[in-house]
């Protein structure tokens, strides 16, 4: 399955290693390319891009991972193995919404929440959690998001009710599609200490020039433009949007310096830019 959007891990010279834990973690994933400064790998159906950012930014929980998996047997294996020497978010228990689920940060800094498929399909979803100033504001993002992307629509959405632990109305579990991929978003009101960040990025692989365009149009309304194809939305999202023709240019140890060089002074992508400096 082509993902046409998915997410982007930030880390500090790790990648690598990541892909390699995760590989050896699932049993279905597979290692799509490495570059040296990204690596991409599937897991079920889900693209993950790893990137070897530096020190500048942390993975938080605020994006998270649930994993659907088949049983409770499947459900204890992974955990065992991710988190092992990370930290209990919530431990592993039996509870109202499943029959065995567990939320654990693994040793790289990545949140899991893991659970028992209800239709027994396995499948890793990423997680989105509106905090901080963005609490209560998880369903006008739904709104937003399946506005720009197509194959897009809202599901399900449950909402807390008074004594529930959270603000009456705010969403404690949303389902949403954007481009046929699933996503969850919820609220939470209380104090964390973290939000969005680049540290978990999403990323649109685009086709042209007018997909770019228009991504970045509709995407920075009331958001914020930065470098190299990255930007926040009105919501304090992180995105990337980049042509799809970069991983392969990046490929290319002839031709990837000069692409590079170009890339880090744009904020917008310009594809006919790119692909003039791996042929200069």
């Amino acid at each position: 399955m082509k993902n046409k959007v998915y997410p982007c891990l930030w880390f500090d010279n790790q990648a690598q290693e990541v892909a390699t834990f995760y590989t050896e973690v699932f049993g279905a994933s597979t290692m799509l390319s490495d570059n040296g400064m990204v690596v991409n790998i599937r897991i079920f159906d889900q693209k993950l891009m790893l990137l070897n950012g530096g020190p500048m930014f942390k993975i938080n929980p605020s994006i998270s991972f649930f994993i659907f998996l088949k049983d409770a047997d499947a459900v204890n294996t992974h955990w065992d193995k991710l988190s092992d020497g990370g930290k209990i978010m919530m431990k592993l228990d039996t509870y109202a919404w499943s029959e065995r689920y567990g939320w654990c940060t693994d040793k790289f800094g990545v949140n899991w929440q893991i659970m028992v498929a209800r239709d027994g399909n396995e499948a890793i979803v990423p997680a989105l959690m509106f905090t901080k100033d963005v609490a209560g504001k998880a369903e006008a993002a739904m709104q937003f998001y399946t506005t720009i992307f197509p194959q897009s629509e809202i599901g399900y959405l449950s909402r807390y009710t008074e004594g529930q632990g959270d603000t009456p109305g705010y969403i404690n579990h949303g389902n949403f599609i954007l481009c046929g991929q699933r996503f969850i978003g919820f609220d939470s009101s209380y104090s964390h200490g973290y939000g969005f960040d680049e540290g978990i990025s999403l990323v649109i692989s685009c086709d042209d020039q007018q997909e770019i365009d228009y991504y970045w149009q509709n995407l920075t309304d009331g958001g914020q433009e930065s470098q190299c194809g990255w930007l926040k939305d009105k919501f304090g999202l992180s995105w990337q949007v980049v042509p799809a023709v970069l991983d392969s240019l990046l490929m290319d140890p002839l031709k990837a310096p000069s692409v590079v060089k170009a890339f880090l002074q744009m904020k917008k992508f310009d594809i006919q830019t790119l692909i003039d400096a791996s042929e200069s």
